[in-house]
């Protein structure tokens, strides 16, 4: 039993260092964010969403209208409701309610997020934000994941492109990163 723990260990270590491509982990931004008006909804433009083959139900895969949205709790606590249509515009909705703690504060760039009380807490980072919190990008340490977030349902071409230069030169594979369609009525 212990030999088969060591193995699955090392093969977890493995793979970790290899979906980093020996870079060293992100941080969160180094600038103080003013949680409460961070709060509220984003419209998810692009990310490198979730995929678990295996659970299905977590996946991100085929978002179309995500919007992530975030409210302070009086205890601190951050609920999260991210919410999208699976597969097209008219998909079955999925809604997601992890909960989140700040894990540097007074800094407040990076997250603990709990998705449930079986699964471990994953580190959430603030890699950008604007000064007028129009726009954001959510990412992790490891670069398997990143959310590029607006407050509206579209992005500027050219705004969009210099976040994907620089979570290009942060050591993101931008190729990984797709679209999540947003269709609004006016």
């Amino acid at each position: 039993m212990a030999t088969t723990t060591l193995r699955i260990a090392s093969l977890c270590l493995l793979l970790s260092a290899c979906a980093t491509n020996g870079l060293p982990p992100l941080r969160g931004m180094t600038g103080t964010v003013d949680l409460p008006r961070f709060m509220g909804p984003w419209y998810v433009i692009a990310s490198i969403p979730i995929h678990v083959p295996l659970l299905p139900m977590f996946s991100e895969k085929g978002a179309h209208n995500g919007i992530e949205t975030y409210t302070l709790q009086p205890d601190g606590t951050i609920a999260t409701t991210y919410t999208f249509r699976r597969d097209s515009f008219d998909g079955p909705e999925q809604v997601f309610t992890p909960q989140a703690r700040v894990a540097n504060p007074p800094v407040n760039s990076e997250w603990k997020m709990k998705f449930g009380w079986y699964v471990p807490e994953a580190d959430y980072l603030i890699l950008y934000l604007d000064p007028e919190y129009q726009r954001t990008v959510i990412g992790v340490p490891d670069r398997k994941y990143v959310w590029i977030m607006s407050r509206t349902p579209t992005m500027p071409v050219a705004e969009y492109r210099q976040l994907l230069d620089s979570l290009r030169n942060s050591g993101y594979d931008t190729d990984r990163i797709e679209l999540v369609p947003q269709r609004w009525p006016d």
